[in-house]
Order: C-alpha cells, then structure tokens, then sequence
C-alpha cells in the first residue's frame, strides 16, 4: 500500500469531518427556534418573574454560551472545541457537558445494537451462503420468502410486534427500561447483569430480525455470482472437497462486500434504532436524540449527529485500510 494512497485517504477523512461539523453548527442556526429562550421563558413562568428579569436570563444564558458573539466567532470557536473533543454543555441539562451525556448512553447503544448487529451479520451471511451454495439441501429455499418480509420491515414495526406478543401477553420479557426499576444497580452484581440482559434481549431481537434478511439475501447473491466465476469452474475441476470450495473460494471472496456494509452499519447502528430504543424506553443514544430533538436541545443534537458521522467516517476509512489484507487484488498502486 503506498503512502502517497494512505495520506490522500486520511485527507479525505479529515476533510469529511470538517463538512459534517460544519453542517452541525450551520443547520441549528437557520432554525426558527430559539432553545435558550424557549427553556428560560418556561422557567421564569414557573417562577413569575417580570418580563425584565425574563430579558437579564436569557441574556445571561446567551453570554454562558457564547451566543452573544459575531457568528463567526461563534464558528471558530465551534471548530476549536471540536478540534480538542469537546462538544460544549447541554442547553436543557446545564452544567452537564455533550460529553458526559454520550459517554452515558453510548455503552447501552453498543451493547445491544452492536451485538445485534453482528449477530445478524454473522447469521445472515452463513445463512446466504448456504442459500446461494448449489450443493446445499433444497429446503432451506423456503427460508427465502420469511427474509424477504423481514427486510421490508421496519425495525420498530417488529419492536411493537415483539412488546405486545412476548412482553405483554406472554410476559416472557420485561416491557420497557434497561433493568427493572427497583433493583439495585451494581454493576458487579450478577444478578443485575442477568436482569440488564433480559431486558435487552428483545431490543436485540427485533433488530436482528429486520437484519438478517438483509445480510442472507445480500450474501446469497454474491454466492451466485462467485460460483459462475473461473476460478470455481477450475477449482472443482481439481477435484477439491466440497467444504474447501465452500469455505476457500466461494464463502472468502463472496464475503468481501458484506464486510464493507458491515463497517457502514457499526457505524449507522445509532440511527438505525432510535425508534426501538424509544418503544422500549432503553437508555441509548437514541432515544437521548429522540429527547434532544423534542427539547430541541441543539448542542445534544450536534454532538450526537456529529458523532454518528464521525464513526461512519471512521468505520469506512478502516476499511479502505484493510481491504488489501482481505482481498490480495487491491494493491492501491498508482492507476488501481
């Protein structure tokens, strides 16, 4: 790989994250609302105060925050935080900082959509594979009809699904929260370690569910391509055992894509299950930019999104890293 091809990426990458916090300081601002007013308006009519001190709050509140200053002040300012990883203070929970907050939530998010994610991967891709092997037994063609439904399916459709027949009617799982509500948190506890899986077992479900389809039919595809390939005509021209043809030549270079969408999704899982986490009321990133939306809390909304676009980024440029490892083909020489 040559260095010239590693510099040029991480430019890219750099330049990447530069647009998308651009973006996230650009687009609060051409909002009509306003949230240091709207929160200390709501304050100060709880409290009664006059419409002088209403004007010396927000005030007060807007100098906090530096949203007295020129705006491109404000910018530079906005840069240099990012810069030095600081995505400032929320406006709702002040003196919490975006930090704090995203450092709260992000374990639940990984734990459960993570997992589900590669869980799903892993069953998807075996289970398109041995879909699209020509020598697999015919009966798992009826597989292919339930995966197709489930790919169609939104993932919060199938969360509703799963909280009413398995959660409130059978009562096989826990409703809503990340552990039951009078438990005693201790993370050294078993016991509340068994409780916080129950209760993310369901979350996860429904997102492999929606998953598998996508990676089974993706997979089974790449199969059928691979198998008409050269190389697979020759191989079992050699007479090479059934498993090693599966596993050496078709399964390896069929596996190349699924990998690249893999990376892509870890780094889109907390988009992809904000409405699951909200049904079920799960402690994530996403409902926490569910309730930063409805509070329009916008250094929350920044930070967060910032933070799905910085590991999209991420995820991707590892890949681009890798691929030569994976794939002995690509070189990135000059003209490849």
């Amino acid at each position: 790989m040559r260095l010239s091809y590693v510099l040029r990426r991480l430019g890219f990458l750099l330049g990447v994250i530069w647009t998308a916090a651009t973006l996230n300081w650009i687009l609060p601002h051409l909002a009509p609302r306003d949230p240091v007013v709207e929160q200390i308006t709501q304050q100060v009519a709880m409290q009664g105060l006059s419409a002088d001190a209403l004007a010396e709050q927000i005030a007060s509140r807007k100098a906090l925050f530096g949203l007295d200053r020129p705006l491109w002040e404000q910018y530079l300012d906005y840069l240099w935080r990012i810069a030095h990883f600081d995505l400032g203070f929320s406006i709702i929970n002040y003196p919490t900082t975006v930090n704090q907050l995203i450092a709260q939530s992000v374990w639940y998010t990984m734990g459960v959509v993570g997992t589900a994610t590669i869980l799903a991967f892993l069953i998807g891709t075996v289970l398109g594979a041995l879909l699209g092997w020509q020598k697999s037994p015919k009966i798992l063609s009826a597989l292919i009809p339930p995966l197709m439904v489930f790919q169609a399916t939104p993932a919060f459709v199938v969360a509703l699904v799963l909280i009413y027949y398995l959660a409130f009617r059978a009562k096989l799982f826990p409703l809503a929260r990340a552990w039951d509500m009078f438990i005693v948190v201790d993370w050294s506890d078993w016991k509340f370690l068994l409780n916080v899986a129950h209760h993310a077992l369901l979350p996860a479900l429904s997102l492999i569910l929606v998953s598998v389809g996508g990676w089974g039919l993706g997979m089974r595809a790449m199969m059928v391509t691979v198998e008409g390939d050269d190389y697979m005509t020759f191989a079992e021209a050699k007479g090479l055992k059934g498993s090693r043809l599966f596993f050496q030549y078709a399964l390896r270079n069929a596996l190349l894509p699924q990998i690249t969408s893999l990376a892509v999704r870890l780094g889109t899982i907390i988009s992809g299950s904000t409405l699951v986490e909200v049904y079920f009321q799960y402690p994530g990133l996403g409902s926490r930019l569910n309730n930063a939306i409805g509070t329009f809390d916008y250094y929350v909304i920044s930070g967060i999104v910032f933070f799905m676009v910085t590991g999209i980024a991420l995820a991707t440029f590892f890949v681009d890293m890798v691929y030569p490892f994976l794939d002995p083909r690509i070189s990135y020489q000059r003209g490849t």
